[in-house]
């Protein structure tokens, strides 16, 4: 895929939108891709990247939560509401979010459509949730997200780039 990915605002009506602000973390990445390209067959190609299969692999070893290609695609097309680490937390029309099982971060996915047709933009965003500490009530994140954040962001660019160029290529 030949498209850059930008980080960008997170639109108006994104579902991530409700974990803006109290000291957590959100990020929106997107990249624009010549053709049209429907939400289900993003997510499907999102969640069956090389990159990705290999985060089911540690997933699977470390929290025993095991995922198919199949399964990607079911969550795609709206019929499971849980996939590998994750459950649906909501979806609208043409987006997805997603909640971790330690309810500690989110994952979002939305398509559009750009005027005039012949290409889609994918948007990919995380929120992480800021905790409140026990002894002070402050909200913040953790230490350990705080120093992986760089990595985050790096590996979020990796990701979106890999569902982009699995759809443009056609083995989605």
């Amino acid at each position: 895929m030949s498209a850059a990915i930008s980080t960008a605002s997170l639109p108006p009506f994104a579902l991530l939108d409700r974990y803006t602000g109290a000291n957590g973390y959100t990020d929106c990445f997107v990249a624009d891709v010549p053709g049209e390209f429907t939400h289900a067959e993003f997510v499907a190609a999102f969640y069956t990247t090389w990159l990705f299969r290999l985060e089911r692999v540690i997933l699977k070893w470390l929290v025993a939560r095991p995922s198919t290609d199949d399964e990607a695609r079911q969550l795609a097309q709206g019929e499971r509401d849980a996939f590998a680490a994750w459950t649906v937390e909501a979806r609208a029309p043409n987006q997805l979010l997603m909640c971790d099982f330690l309810e500690n971060t989110r994952s979002w996915l939305m398509v559009e459509q750009h005027a005039g047709g012949g290409a889609t933009r994918l948007y990919f965003g995380s929120a992480i949730v800021a905790r409140a500490n026990a002894r002070t009530g402050r909200r913040r994140l953790g230490l350990r997200f705080r120093a992986l954040l760089g990595f985050h962001r790096r590996y979020s660019r990796a990701l979106l780039r890999a569902a982009g160029t699995r759809l443009t290529s056609g083995l989605a």
